[in-house]
């Protein structure tokens, strides 16, 4: 497994930031198979789009998870951006005029592929993310459902609740020292922001279900005891009713954790994406 951290200038944000990504290579059981020719020229990864939470950046999952064996177990490279407290949104105030959501589905999406052996069909790429990732995933999925063929969603969701302030005190509650992620939490809620954007993902949701085009398939998970729980279930429960493959499983005795996020990982990887897991060979069967 190659671990590569990259620098570099991006256009969307006006300036320097990271990215972490994950890159099986030959590994022991490659060699306990035999298999010697693992690097071919043309040959492809299917990606995971992988996107952190809030107070994180991309090394989070690096740090405490282990998506680095799980990525090489399952032969899939997997990208993880720098979102900072972000919410992977296009901000317009408050955060310099950064564009989050264009860095991650324009800038990365159509440049990675350049500098990677990353395969671009729809088949092979996943987005996924964990509490203000699981925002942005599922956003990114909703809006780009020509572009990934599953998205995997933890503890979260883009879908605003009916109840928004319900929804907002429970996240108050639990922010505590982190005023700048309450806050855009509160400015996504309201409709003069989101309306006619691609923030508005209740009712880009319901467009793309009308529209007749492919969906993401989502797989949504959350903690028992996990603060996030409700909100969770509603986005679930929402895009079922508007006709989305949606898988959900709530996993009783956990809370907001990375113990939780790590199994998650584990299961999706193994059990839930449609994944190939095998590196992608031009002209013959992948081994």
């Amino acid at each position: 497994m190659a671990v590569i951290k990259m620098n570099f200038l991006s256009q969307a944000l006006g300036m320097q930031t990271n990215i972490t990504i994950c890159l099986p290579t030959y590994s022991f059981a490659d060699a306990v198979a035999g298999r010697r020719e693992v690097y071919v020229p043309g040959m492809k990864y299917q990606v995971l789009w992988l996107l952190h939470g809030g107070s994180g950046d991309d090394s989070d999952y690096l740090n405490f998870s282990n998506i680095a064996r799980y990525a090489d177990e399952n032969k899939i490279a997997v990208v993880m951006p720098a979102g900072y407290d972000s919410f992977y949104t296009n901000w317009h105030e408050g955060c310099d005029g950064a564009q989050y959501y264009t860095y991650i589905t324009e800038e990365l999406f159509h440049t990675l592929p350049i500098l990677f052996p990353f395969s671009t069909k729809r088949e092979d790429n996943f987005v996924a993310g964990l509490s203000m990732g699981s925002h942005g995933a599922m956003k990114i999925a909703i809006n780009h459902p020509e572009r990934y063929a599953a998205a995997l969603i933890m503890s979260g969701s883009a879908i605003r609740p009916k109840n928004i302030a319900q929804g907002l005190d429970t996240v108050a509650e639990h922010s505590g020292p982190l005023p700048t992620i309450l806050k855009r939490i509160t400015r996504l809620q309201q409709e003069d922001f989101v309306k006619g954007t691609e923030n508005d993902v209740n009712a880009i949701a319901v467009e793309k279900a009308r529209s007749g085009q492919p969906l993401s398939q989502f797989f949504i998970t959350c903690g028992g005891d996990d603060f996030a729980l409700e909100g969770t279930k509603y986005g679930s429960d929402y895009l079922k009713e508007l006709g989305y493959n949606v898988y959900f499983e709530e996993i009783p005795g956990y809370v907001h954790e990375w113990d939780f996020w790590d199994l998650a990982l584990r299961k999706a990887l193994k059990e839930w994406l449609p994944l190939r897991r095998s590196i992608l060979y031009p002209g013959r069967e992948s081994v």
